[in-house]
């Protein structure tokens, strides 16, 4: 479980962030939520799926990086070997958090930067320093700060997004069944993606009305991104095969 603390330079004056990737760190993830923006830079790398979340029932969008739960095809022992790392990822172990504050009008939810304390990369020791010797903040956490709030701002837009596909019916249920080089099966199920039939359906009006709303590129994203699905499972294929070499010798 995480223990999220509201971050301050009296507390959490004298600690230190770990910003290597490897598993024990908690980088073992099969994917990231992430928010339409975000979407061109993903591509090159990673699939972007769609899921239901399960307390809401709403769509939201996410990067893989394998296909099943605690698999992470993009990190080996150097770390993650690709050139772009998802900012849900880079913020950790932070998160924003919202605290109620009064003011004139009533009580309102302000946004603040909230830290896991339980989270393997805090430590007094190794890293790079939150905050500078006499309470400011660090090059680091002012980083922290700019994906944070890139972060609120593309998740505030996934609303809007996920409604107009839903209007347009844009989003098709997907599953994948692969089998890899020794013979084993492997399915991939409980995703969505865009409905590539249902798009090119869609008149002029329909098309520049997405396009005022800054959400043609996205979609057009998410469809290139699917590209990188065959090459993440050759890569399984490859952890495979490597697999099983070592356990030859």
């Amino acid at each position: 479980m995480a223990n999220y603390q509201l971050l301050n330079n009296v507390e959490h004056k004298d600690l230190k962030i770990i910003i290597d990737r490897s598993a024990a760190l908690g980088d073992n993830v099969w994917y990231a939520v992430t928010f339409p923006t975000e979407f061109r830079a993903l591509q090159r790398h990673y699939p972007v799926f769609f899921i239901k979340n399960p307390d809401t029932g709403e769509f939201q969008a996410v990067a893989m990086f394998g296909v099943e739960d605690g698999e992470n095809l993009f990190l080996d022992e150097t770390g993650w070997n690709t050139t772009y790392i998802p900012l849900n990822i880079m913020r950790q172990p932070f998160l924003i958090g919202y605290q109620e504050q009064e003011t004139g009008g009533g009580v309102t939810r302000e946004p603040v930067v909230t830290i896991d304390m339980d989270s393997p990369r805090v430590n007094t020791e190794a890293g790079e320093p939150v905050f500078l010797e006499h309470g400011g903040n660090s090059e680091y956490l002012e980083q922290v700060n700019s994906i944070l709030q890139m972060l609120l701002g593309g998740m505030k837009s996934c609303k809007g997004f996920f409604n107009t596909l839903e209007e347009f019916d844009l989003l098709e249920s997907f599953v994948l069944d692969a089998q890899l080089y020794d013979g084993s099966e492997h399915r991939l199920a409980g995703f969505y993606t865009i409905n590539e039939e249902a798009l090119a359906k869609l008149d002029g009006a329909e098309l520049e009305l997405l396009h005022k709303k800054g959400y043609l590129e996205p979609i057009y994203m998410a469809i290139a991104s699917m590209t990188n699905l065959p090459l993440m499972l050759e890569k399984k294929n490859q952890m495979r095969r490597a697999e099983a070499e070592h356990a030859e010798h």
